[in-house]
Protein backbone atom coordinates (compact mmCIF):
# COMPACT_ATOMS: atom_id res chain seq x y z
CA UNK A 1 0.00 0.00 0.00
CA UNK A 2 1.51 3.77 -0.79
CA UNK A 3 -0.61 5.55 0.79
CA UNK A 4 -1.51 6.41 4.47
CA UNK A 5 -3.68 3.52 5.44
CA UNK A 6 -7.54 4.00 7.07
CA UNK A 7 -6.20 3.27 10.43
CA UNK A 8 -3.48 5.87 10.17
CA UNK A 9 -5.31 8.50 8.89
CA UNK A 10 -8.16 7.96 11.34
CA UNK A 11 -5.88 8.27 13.91
CA UNK A 12 -3.55 11.15 12.76
CA UNK A 13 -3.62 14.92 11.77
CA UNK A 14 -1.82 15.20 8.94
CA UNK A 15 -0.56 19.08 7.18
CA UNK A 16 0.59 19.09 3.54
CA UNK A 17 0.29 20.59 0.56
CA UNK A 18 -1.24 20.18 -2.87
CA UNK A 19 -0.72 21.73 -6.24
CA UNK A 20 -4.05 23.41 -6.80
CA UNK A 21 -4.60 23.91 -10.29
CA UNK A 22 -7.61 25.99 -10.26
CA UNK A 23 -5.28 28.64 -8.17
CA UNK A 24 -1.91 28.10 -10.53
CA UNK A 25 -0.30 27.11 -7.11
CA UNK A 26 0.03 25.66 -3.69
CA UNK A 27 -2.84 25.03 -1.30
CA UNK A 28 -2.15 24.05 1.98
CA UNK A 29 -4.44 20.83 2.77
CA UNK A 30 -5.13 18.21 5.33
CA UNK A 31 -7.11 14.81 5.45
CA UNK A 32 -10.71 14.68 6.69
CA UNK A 33 -12.56 11.03 6.28
CA UNK A 34 -10.46 10.06 3.39
CA UNK A 35 -10.76 13.19 1.83
CA UNK A 36 -8.01 16.34 0.93
CA UNK A 37 -9.25 19.33 2.08
CA UNK A 38 -7.72 23.35 1.36
CA UNK A 39 -7.16 25.22 4.36
CA UNK A 40 -5.14 28.03 2.89
CA UNK A 41 -6.50 31.27 4.73
CA UNK A 42 -4.90 34.92 4.96
CA UNK A 43 -4.25 33.47 8.86
CA UNK A 44 -2.60 30.78 7.35
CA UNK A 45 -1.80 30.72 4.05
CA UNK A 46 1.78 28.38 4.28
CA UNK A 47 2.28 25.46 6.14
CA UNK A 48 5.54 27.49 7.67
CA UNK A 49 2.68 30.03 9.02
CA UNK A 50 1.23 26.83 10.97
CA UNK A 51 3.96 25.43 12.08
CA UNK A 52 4.92 28.89 13.57
CA UNK A 53 1.26 28.48 15.81
CA UNK A 54 1.52 27.57 19.40
CA UNK A 55 -0.33 24.77 18.68
CA UNK A 56 -0.65 23.79 15.07
CA UNK A 57 -2.29 20.68 15.65
CA UNK A 58 -5.20 22.34 17.23
CA UNK A 59 -5.15 24.82 14.59
CA UNK A 60 -5.49 22.49 11.54
CA UNK A 61 -8.15 20.02 13.53
CA UNK A 62 -10.82 23.05 13.69
CA UNK A 63 -9.93 25.19 10.45
CA UNK A 64 -12.75 25.60 7.73
CA UNK A 65 -12.14 23.63 4.62
CA UNK A 66 -13.06 22.84 1.24
CA UNK A 67 -12.57 18.85 -0.26
CA UNK A 68 -10.47 19.12 -3.28
CA UNK A 69 -11.15 15.42 -3.87
CA UNK A 70 -10.36 12.39 -2.48
CA UNK A 71 -6.88 11.23 -1.21
CA UNK A 72 -6.86 8.02 -3.56
CA UNK A 73 -7.52 10.26 -6.75
CA UNK A 74 -5.19 12.68 -5.89
CA UNK A 75 -2.01 10.36 -5.18
CA UNK A 76 -3.16 8.83 -8.31
CA UNK A 77 -2.48 11.65 -10.06
CA UNK A 78 0.51 12.19 -12.47
CA UNK A 79 2.75 15.30 -10.31
CA UNK A 80 4.20 16.37 -13.40
CA UNK A 81 0.46 17.56 -14.78
CA UNK A 82 -0.05 21.36 -14.17
CA UNK A 83 -3.59 20.90 -14.62
CA UNK A 84 -3.88 17.77 -12.05
CA UNK A 85 -3.97 18.29 -8.63
CA UNK A 86 -0.90 16.32 -7.43
CA UNK A 87 1.05 16.46 -4.17
CA UNK A 88 3.75 18.40 -3.23
CA UNK A 89 6.61 18.18 -0.75
CA UNK A 90 4.68 19.38 2.40
CA UNK A 91 6.89 22.30 3.09
CA UNK A 92 7.28 25.70 2.25
CA UNK A 93 9.58 28.24 2.96
CA UNK A 94 10.97 25.84 5.73
CA UNK A 95 14.81 25.65 5.11
CA UNK A 96 15.73 21.68 4.11
CA UNK A 97 18.76 20.43 6.57
CA UNK A 98 20.19 16.87 6.49
CA UNK A 99 22.03 14.90 9.15
CA UNK A 100 24.51 12.40 7.80
CA UNK A 101 26.48 9.33 9.86
CA UNK A 102 24.03 8.93 12.35
CA UNK A 103 23.81 5.06 12.47
CA UNK A 104 26.79 2.59 13.30
CA UNK A 105 26.27 0.84 10.27
CA UNK A 106 25.76 3.61 7.66
CA UNK A 107 29.17 4.85 9.28
CA UNK A 108 31.19 2.24 8.34
CA UNK A 109 29.28 2.24 4.98
CA UNK A 110 30.59 5.98 4.74
CA UNK A 111 34.17 5.12 5.77
CA UNK A 112 34.22 2.27 3.05
CA UNK A 113 33.31 4.98 0.10
CA UNK A 114 35.88 7.44 1.42
CA UNK A 115 38.71 4.43 1.42
CA UNK A 116 37.47 3.14 -1.90
CA UNK A 117 37.55 6.65 -3.46
CA UNK A 118 34.07 6.45 -4.87
CA UNK A 119 34.96 3.10 -6.89
CA UNK A 120 32.49 0.51 -6.35
CA UNK A 121 34.84 -2.05 -8.07
CA UNK A 122 37.20 -1.52 -4.52
CA UNK A 123 34.67 -1.36 -1.76
CA UNK A 124 33.87 -4.98 -1.40
CA UNK A 125 37.49 -5.42 -0.12
CA UNK A 126 37.76 -1.97 1.96
CA UNK A 127 34.22 -3.30 2.95
CA UNK A 128 35.90 -6.81 4.52
CA UNK A 129 39.01 -4.79 5.98
CA UNK A 130 37.63 -2.31 7.63
CA UNK A 131 34.88 -4.65 9.01
CA UNK A 132 37.12 -6.64 10.25
CA UNK A 133 38.73 -3.99 12.37
CA UNK A 134 35.97 -1.94 13.16
CA UNK A 135 32.74 -4.97 13.59
CA UNK A 136 29.83 -3.70 15.97
CA UNK A 137 31.63 -1.64 18.07
CA UNK A 138 30.87 1.37 17.59
CA UNK A 139 26.71 0.97 18.02
CA UNK A 140 26.67 1.14 21.51
CA UNK A 141 28.64 4.03 21.86
CA UNK A 142 27.90 7.87 22.92
CA UNK A 143 28.99 10.41 20.17
CA UNK A 144 31.58 12.74 22.31
CA UNK A 145 31.62 10.32 24.96
CA UNK A 146 35.25 9.40 26.60
CA UNK A 147 34.52 5.72 25.48
CA UNK A 148 34.27 7.26 21.91
CA UNK A 149 37.41 9.34 21.85
CA UNK A 150 39.21 5.97 23.31
CA UNK A 151 38.13 3.90 20.28
CA UNK A 152 38.81 7.13 17.71
CA UNK A 153 42.68 6.78 19.24
CA UNK A 154 42.69 3.59 18.74
CA UNK A 155 41.20 3.70 14.97
CA UNK A 156 43.88 6.23 14.49
CA UNK A 157 46.41 4.01 15.76
CA UNK A 158 45.17 1.62 13.20
CA UNK A 159 44.88 3.82 10.06
CA UNK A 160 41.85 3.83 10.05
CA UNK A 161 40.47 7.14 11.51
CA UNK A 162 37.73 8.75 8.83
CA UNK A 163 36.07 12.24 8.05
CA UNK A 164 32.87 10.48 8.88
CA UNK A 165 33.88 8.44 11.72
CA UNK A 166 34.43 12.43 13.32
CA UNK A 167 30.84 12.99 12.70
CA UNK A 168 29.51 9.51 13.67
CA UNK A 169 31.28 9.19 16.89
CA UNK A 170 32.83 13.26 17.68
CA UNK A 171 30.86 15.68 19.78
CA UNK A 172 29.68 17.42 16.23
CA UNK A 173 26.87 16.05 14.64
CA UNK A 174 27.08 16.18 10.75
CA UNK A 175 24.45 18.79 9.49
CA UNK A 176 24.55 20.09 6.02
CA UNK A 177 21.92 22.07 3.26
CA UNK A 178 19.85 19.10 1.57
CA UNK A 179 18.17 20.87 -0.63
CA UNK A 180 16.58 24.96 -1.55
CA UNK A 181 14.03 26.09 -0.15
CA UNK A 182 10.77 25.30 -2.24
CA UNK A 183 12.80 22.47 -4.61
CA UNK A 184 12.42 19.71 -2.66
CA UNK A 185 9.85 16.69 -4.43
CA UNK A 186 6.61 15.17 -3.10
CA UNK A 187 4.86 12.10 -3.34
CA UNK A 188 4.21 10.29 -7.11
CA UNK A 189 7.40 13.01 -8.23
CA UNK A 190 10.08 11.86 -10.11
CA UNK A 191 13.38 11.72 -8.03
CA UNK A 192 17.18 12.83 -10.04
CA UNK A 193 20.55 11.72 -10.21
CA UNK A 194 22.82 13.56 -11.62
CA UNK A 195 24.22 12.10 -14.62
CA UNK A 196 27.99 11.92 -13.38
CA UNK A 197 27.17 9.18 -10.46
CA UNK A 198 27.30 5.43 -11.53
CA UNK A 199 27.20 4.53 -8.20
CA UNK A 200 24.21 5.59 -6.00
CA UNK A 201 21.49 4.95 -3.41
CA UNK A 202 18.19 5.84 -2.00
CA UNK A 203 18.34 6.68 1.33
CA UNK A 204 14.70 6.11 3.54
CA UNK A 205 14.81 8.72 6.60
CA UNK A 206 12.63 10.31 9.06
CA UNK A 207 11.97 13.85 8.94
CA UNK A 208 11.57 16.65 11.28
CA UNK A 209 9.37 19.72 11.01
CA UNK A 210 11.05 22.32 13.42
CA UNK A 211 9.92 26.21 13.76
CA UNK A 212 11.93 28.75 14.13
CA UNK A 213 11.80 28.38 18.11
CA UNK A 214 13.27 25.46 17.71
CA UNK A 215 10.06 23.48 18.60
CA UNK A 216 9.47 19.91 16.58
CA UNK A 217 5.92 20.44 15.60
CA UNK A 218 6.09 17.00 13.55
CA UNK A 219 7.64 14.32 11.51
CA UNK A 220 6.96 12.91 7.75
CA UNK A 221 9.08 10.59 5.45
CA UNK A 222 12.17 11.65 3.02
CA UNK A 223 14.47 10.21 0.53
CA UNK A 224 17.80 11.71 0.88
CA UNK A 225 19.22 10.62 -2.45
CA UNK A 226 22.58 9.55 -2.34
CA UNK A 227 25.92 9.68 -4.90
CA UNK A 228 27.79 7.15 -3.29
CA UNK A 229 30.90 7.60 -5.76
CA UNK A 230 30.67 11.17 -5.97
CA UNK A 231 31.11 12.23 -2.48
CA UNK A 232 33.23 9.47 -1.66
CA UNK A 233 35.68 10.87 -3.81
CA UNK A 234 35.75 13.91 -1.61
CA UNK A 235 33.76 15.16 1.14
CA UNK A 236 34.40 18.50 -0.53
CA UNK A 237 31.62 17.82 -3.11
CA UNK A 238 28.98 16.54 -0.39
CA UNK A 239 26.55 19.84 -2.43
CA UNK A 240 27.63 18.33 -5.68
CA UNK A 241 26.19 14.71 -4.79
CA UNK A 242 23.53 15.64 -2.53
CA UNK A 243 21.38 19.30 -3.68
CA UNK A 244 20.50 18.62 -7.74
CA UNK A 245 17.09 19.31 -9.29
CA UNK A 246 14.78 16.79 -8.32
CA UNK A 247 17.34 14.87 -5.48
CA UNK A 248 15.32 15.80 -2.60
CA UNK A 249 11.64 13.78 -1.91
CA UNK A 250 9.68 15.01 1.47
CA UNK A 251 6.17 13.34 2.18
CA UNK A 252 2.91 12.16 2.14
CA UNK A 253 2.57 14.63 4.46
CA UNK A 254 3.74 15.92 7.69
CA UNK A 255 2.36 14.04 10.45
CA UNK A 256 1.77 16.88 13.39
CA UNK A 257 2.41 15.86 17.26
CA UNK A 258 -0.78 15.62 19.49
CA UNK A 259 -1.89 12.97 21.93
CA UNK A 260 -1.55 10.20 19.45
CA UNK A 261 1.60 10.92 18.12
CA UNK A 262 4.74 12.05 19.87
CA UNK A 263 8.72 12.81 19.23
CA UNK A 264 8.65 9.19 20.93
CA UNK A 265 6.97 7.28 18.33
CA UNK A 266 9.62 9.07 15.70
CA UNK A 267 12.51 7.62 18.35
CA UNK A 268 11.03 4.18 17.96
CA UNK A 269 9.88 4.38 13.89
CA UNK A 270 10.37 1.45 11.56
CA UNK A 271 11.00 2.49 8.12
CA UNK A 272 10.91 0.00 5.33
CA UNK A 273 11.71 0.84 1.65
CA UNK A 274 11.19 -1.07 -1.57
CA UNK A 275 12.84 -0.72 -4.95
CA UNK A 276 11.08 -2.06 -7.86
CA UNK A 277 13.15 -2.19 -11.20
CA UNK A 278 11.85 -2.36 -14.76
CA UNK A 279 14.24 -4.96 -14.94
CA UNK A 280 12.34 -7.32 -12.43
CA UNK A 281 14.58 -6.49 -9.56
CA UNK A 282 13.24 -6.28 -5.99
CA UNK A 283 15.72 -4.63 -3.04
CA UNK A 284 14.29 -4.25 0.66
CA UNK A 285 15.62 -2.22 2.95
CA UNK A 286 14.81 -1.25 6.45
CA UNK A 287 15.93 1.24 9.06
CA UNK A 288 15.80 1.37 12.74
CA UNK A 289 15.24 5.16 14.65
CA UNK A 290 16.18 2.86 17.81
CA UNK A 291 19.10 2.26 16.66
CA UNK A 292 19.90 6.15 15.99
CA UNK A 293 23.55 7.37 17.89
CA UNK A 294 22.26 10.63 18.39
CA UNK A 295 18.89 11.78 19.91
CA UNK A 296 16.56 13.96 17.24
CA UNK A 297 16.59 16.84 19.57
CA UNK A 298 20.08 17.02 20.15
CA UNK A 299 20.32 17.29 15.90
CA UNK A 300 17.80 20.25 16.30
CA UNK A 301 20.05 21.74 18.81
CA UNK A 302 22.68 21.33 16.87
CA UNK A 303 21.21 22.69 13.56
CA UNK A 304 19.76 25.80 15.50
CA UNK A 305 20.91 28.00 18.30
CA UNK A 306 22.58 31.19 19.25
CA UNK A 307 25.05 30.15 15.98
CA UNK A 308 22.57 29.66 13.75
CA UNK A 309 18.79 30.90 13.29
CA UNK A 310 16.00 29.94 10.97
CA UNK A 311 13.07 32.05 10.71
CA UNK A 312 11.03 29.99 8.98
CA UNK A 313 11.68 26.81 10.77
CA UNK A 314 12.99 24.00 8.97
CA UNK A 315 12.82 20.40 7.63
CA UNK A 316 15.42 18.04 9.27
CA UNK A 317 16.43 14.74 7.48
CA UNK A 318 17.84 12.41 10.44
CA UNK A 319 19.77 9.70 8.87
CA UNK A 320 19.26 6.13 7.63
CA UNK A 321 20.48 2.83 9.04
CA UNK A 322 20.30 1.56 5.47
CA UNK A 323 23.40 0.82 3.37
CA UNK A 324 22.92 -1.35 0.26
CA UNK A 325 26.04 -3.91 -0.33
CA UNK A 326 23.48 -6.37 -2.18
CA UNK A 327 25.03 -7.06 -5.79
CA UNK A 328 22.32 -6.16 -8.11
CA UNK A 329 24.53 -6.75 -11.42
CA UNK A 330 28.45 -7.21 -10.87
CA UNK A 331 29.59 -9.06 -8.37
CA UNK A 332 31.49 -7.21 -5.47
CA UNK A 333 29.85 -3.92 -7.02
CA UNK A 334 27.15 -3.61 -4.49
CA UNK A 335 23.34 -1.89 -5.10
CA UNK A 336 22.83 0.85 -7.81
CA UNK A 337 20.03 2.92 -9.16
CA UNK A 338 19.01 1.67 -12.33
CA UNK A 339 16.92 4.57 -14.41
CA UNK A 340 13.04 3.72 -13.58
CA UNK A 341 13.13 2.36 -10.77
CA UNK A 342 10.23 2.82 -7.84
CA UNK A 343 11.46 3.78 -4.34
CA UNK A 344 8.68 3.35 -1.69
CA UNK A 345 9.65 4.29 1.71
CA UNK A 346 7.01 3.62 4.26
CA UNK A 347 6.51 3.50 7.97
CA UNK A 348 3.68 2.76 10.50
CA UNK A 349 2.17 5.95 11.45
CA UNK A 350 3.29 7.97 8.65
CA UNK A 351 1.98 6.78 5.18
CA UNK A 352 4.60 5.81 2.41
CA UNK A 353 6.40 8.00 0.23
CA UNK A 354 6.92 7.06 -3.22
CA UNK A 355 8.82 8.44 -6.36
CA UNK A 356 10.31 7.05 -9.74
CA UNK A 357 14.18 7.30 -10.67
CA UNK A 358 15.40 8.89 -13.52
CA UNK A 359 18.50 11.94 -14.07
CA UNK A 360 18.14 15.17 -12.75
CA UNK A 361 18.57 16.44 -16.33
CA UNK A 362 15.79 14.82 -17.18
CA UNK A 363 13.46 15.43 -14.25
CA UNK A 364 11.46 18.92 -14.89
CA UNK A 365 12.94 21.69 -14.32
CA UNK A 366 12.73 23.48 -11.15
CA UNK A 367 10.89 27.28 -11.76
CA UNK A 368 8.45 27.85 -8.72
CA UNK A 369 10.75 29.41 -6.74
CA UNK A 370 10.10 32.72 -3.81
CA UNK A 371 9.01 35.12 -6.02
CA UNK A 372 6.36 33.62 -7.88
CA UNK A 373 4.79 31.63 -4.98
CA UNK A 374 4.81 35.24 -3.38
CA UNK A 375 3.30 36.60 -6.31
CA UNK A 376 0.84 33.83 -6.71
CA UNK A 377 -0.15 34.52 -2.76
CA UNK A 378 -0.96 38.10 -3.34
CA UNK A 379 -2.35 37.71 -6.47
CA UNK A 380 -4.73 35.47 -4.32
CA UNK A 381 -5.50 38.04 -1.70
CA UNK A 382 -3.39 35.59 0.91
CA UNK A 383 -0.58 37.93 2.10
Amino acid sequence: MTRLNEETEARGLFLGRVWNPQVEGPSVVTLRDGAVVDITSRTAPLVRDICEMDDPAGYVRQAPGEALGRLEEIEANDAAAPEKIHFLAPCDLQAVKACGVTFAKSMVERVIEEQAAGNPQKARSVRERVGAAIGDSLRNIEPGSPEAMTVAAALKAEGLWSQYLEVGIGPDAEVFSKAQTLSAMGYGADVGLHPVSVWNNPEPEVVLTVNSTGRIVGATLGNDVNLRDVEGRSALLLSKAKDNNASCAIGPMIRLFDDTFTLDDVRCAEVELVVEGTDGFVLNGHSSMKEISRDPEDLVRQTLGRHHQYPDGFMLFLGTLFAPTEDRDVPGEGFTHKIGDVVTISSPGFGALRNTVKLSTECPEWVFGMRRLMTNLSARDLI
